[in-house]
């Protein structure tokens, strides 16, 4: 009598899990990447830390009301006749050149700051996310062209060339989508790279040689196997580049080419206050702590996600 065979799918193939993953199995609980990390990242201060800092910190640019009553993008807010006065009852930050109230102008700051942050950061993990898988799992040629083209724009220092783009279409009225596209066109090919070199190490893996001996088709093989192995470093430095996406966009606010008034950002605030620094300080000191601990909080997020999704760090 013939033994019985046991056909196999490519959605069986899976690699060997590891002794954490086993006994988590044994308990009845999902064994995966992402659960050992959400589990390891729950018990980590730096990360709840970081996560109630920007939980405060988008609560705070898209409901700004709820932080203060005064609007600061009503011009009747602003008396100039009290302009650089220091802090006072119901101006607690003092006021700036413009005798407009630096608290509440550094509240609604934080929109445009974390929104240019924000988008940036999902538009380079898109693009340069699945170029980086197209090149990585095809090879050859399309590989080839497409590093190639990326060494071009790694050539490009990031501030320099979104000096120039925003500088260029600064009439166009696109308001803060032009830091927005400036920075994500400079910025992707850094995703890129992750997620190329993570597909070529996913790639000569024995479940994707076997899901390909079986027939798979090569859409399948990116999508199913090759995309959710190499997408852990992607989250990572995404999380990380965020802050550094906000303070870029701060940079390019204050060399006057970034967001424009009547809108209001950071940077711009930094831009206005600097020519009475010595006079008054406190217009320029406050946004650029919030800044700072915005950038530092995704920082810290960044690096917490990274110590977790790396079992070599655990």
């Amino acid at each position: 009598m013939q033994p019985e065979t046991q056909t196999v799918t490519t959605d069986q193939l899976t690699t060997a899990p590891s002794p954490g993953k086993r006994r988590k199995q044994k308990e009845g609980k999902p064994a995966s990447l992402w659960s050992d990390a959400w589990h390891d990242l729950r018990r980590r201060p730096m990360f709840i830390m970081s996560l109630v800092l920007i939980a405060i910190l988008m609560v705070m640019a898209f409901w700004p009301s709820l932080f203060t009553s005064i609007n600061p993008l009503d011009a009747r807010t602003c008396e100039l006749a009290t302009a650089r006065q220091g802090p006072s009852t119901g101006h607690i930050f003092g006021r700036d050149n413009q005798g407009c109230d630096v608290y509440a102008r550094t509240i609604y700051g934080a929109k445009n700051s974390i929104l240019i942050g924000v988008t940036t950061t999902i538009i380079t993990a898109i693009v340069g996310g699945l170029l980086g898988l197209i090149a990585g799992s095809r090879g050859g040629v399309v590989d080839t062209v497409s590093s190639r083209v990326t060494e071009v724009f790694f050539a490009i220092p990031m501030i320099l060339g979104a000096l120039l783009i925003t500088a260029t279409f600064r009439g166009q009225d696109m308001g803060i989508w032009i830091v927005v596209m400036a920075l994500a066109v400079l910025s992707w090919p850094m995703t890129f790279r992750i997620m190329r070199a993570a597909v070529i190490t996913a790639r000569s893996q024995d479940f994707v040689v076997a899901a390909r001996a079986l027939g798979a088709s090569q859409g399948r093989i990116m999508f199913r196997h090759l995309l959710p192995n190499a997408l852990a470093p992607v989250i990572v430095v995404a999380t990380i580049n965020l802050g550094g996406f906000i303070a870029a966009e701060a940079a390019l606010s204050f060399l006057g080419v970034g967001v424009q008034p009547p809108d209001i950002s950071w940077g711009l605030m930094i831009a206005d206050a600097r020519s009475r620094f010595l006079e008054a300080p406190l217009p320029l000191v406050f946004p650029a702590v919030f800044l700072s601990i915005t950038v530092l909080a995704f920082i810290m997020l960044g690096d917490a996600v990274r110590d977790a999704l790396d079992p070599k760090l655990r």
